[in-house]
């Protein structure tokens, strides 16, 4: 059996890696990077620490307006499409990469399956709401993480083909855990020390791209006591200089960094602070406590167990929660068991 999997951001990266390994043990795998991230350490890293397969075909679309990217990359994955004529086209998450995936191979009347699919915030602002919800009402095969999402779906009618597969990035986490104890010197080189700091990402456009929401996160983040370690998305970066923002001195601006040592950078964090959604569950697997600088979240669960608190873009919410947050003792599991991998490819091989 062939299969074209899309790929192009860094979380696709971490997804494929696993569904990747799985899938050509049986079947002819075609890789494809649209190039939505494409630096180094937001792509080529990743692909070297996850030994993941080099792609097939690298698009370089590079990045742009979610019209422009979109139709780039739309237009190119329908030519490979057309090509290779697969039995399926494997799409992951959120991303404009799955949008145009998803819409190449229904338009070409290819059978479409959505890794992670049924996940809603509600928020029809978000870019990545729309991706989602499109790629699901174009899916035939939808591999849900959660219980959560298997109900989603079928609240909008959608109930054929729905597999309750557990998360694929518990598969990477487990493998990324032991590599990072080993070959992790980030805490070393960042002269930290265990639960000594806390631990941010911010680049959803929801919060980079409102000018008032990234001031009011960036003023909480300057008026805590404790060091931050601040991985800067290469975007957020460039609307950082746009604001001429001088961070306080215990915020520590640095460049983007290798999945292991960011999986090590979270294990020994004392808090997260993020509007990722890899990092919430990540942050849940790993129990440190997390702060979601969202109004919602898809990941709903980990806010039911206490481990997960929303504060907006809130400046007083943020700096509450950073110094009262504190999760129960309790830590119920989660999003499967580490092998949804293998369990999408036997769904995969026995849909043919």
């Amino acid at each position: 059996m062939k299969i074209v999997s899309i790929v192009g951001a860094r979380p696709q990266f971490v997804k494929a890696a696993v569904v990747s390994q799985a899938l050509r043990q049986q079947h002819q795998e075609i890789l494809v990077h649209t190039g939505q991230h494409y630096d180094y350490q937001m792509s080529r890293v990743f692909f070297e620490e996850l030994d993941l397969p080099e792609p097939d075909v690298n698009l370089e679309v590079g990045s742009g307006s979610h019209g422009w990217q979109t139709g780039q990359m739309l237009a190119r994955i329908e030519e490979i499409l057309q090509a290779e004529n697969p039995d399926w086209v494997l799409i992951y998450g959120d991303t404009n990469s799955t949008l145009a995936g998803a819409l190449a191979g229904a338009k070409l009347h290819q059978k479409v399956a959505h890794v992670e699919a049924g996940l809603r915030s509600f928020n029809r602002m978000m870019p990545e709401e729309i991706n989602r919800v499109v790629a699901d009402q174009l899916s035939e095969l939808l591999f849900c993480p959660s219980q959560t999402a298997v109900d989603n779906l079928a609240a909008e009618g959608i109930q054929r083909g729905v597999h309750l597969v557990g998360d694929v990035m518990a598969d990477a986490l487990v493998w990324a855990v032991q590599r990072a104890q080993t070959q992790s010197n980030i805490l070393d080189k960042l002269e930290l020390a265990e639960k000594s700091y806390l631990l941010t990402t911010v680049h959803r456009a929801e919060n980079t791209n409102d000018t008032a929401r990234l001031r009011a996160i960036l003023a909480a983040f300057d008026s805590l006591n404790e060091p931050i370690i601040f991985p800067i998305h290469p975007r957020t970066r460039k609307i950082l200089e746009g604001l001429d923002y001088t961070p306080a001195a215990h915020v520590r601006l640095i460049e983007p960094i290798g999945y292991v040592d960011m999986i090590r950078l979270q294990q020994a964090a004392r808090l997260i602070l993020t509007d990722s959604g890899g990092i919430q569950k990540e942050a849940y697997w790993l129990g440190v406590p997390c702060v979601t600088l969202r109004d919602q979240t898809e990941w709903v669960e980990t806010i039911e167990t206490g481990w997960n608190i929303l504060t907006g873009a809130e400046m007083a919410s943020i700096i509450q929660a950073v110094e009262s947050f504190t999760p129960p003792a309790a830590r119920p599991t989660l999003y499967g068991n580490g092998q949804a991998a293998a369990f999408i490819q036997e769904i995969l091989t026995l849909a043919g």
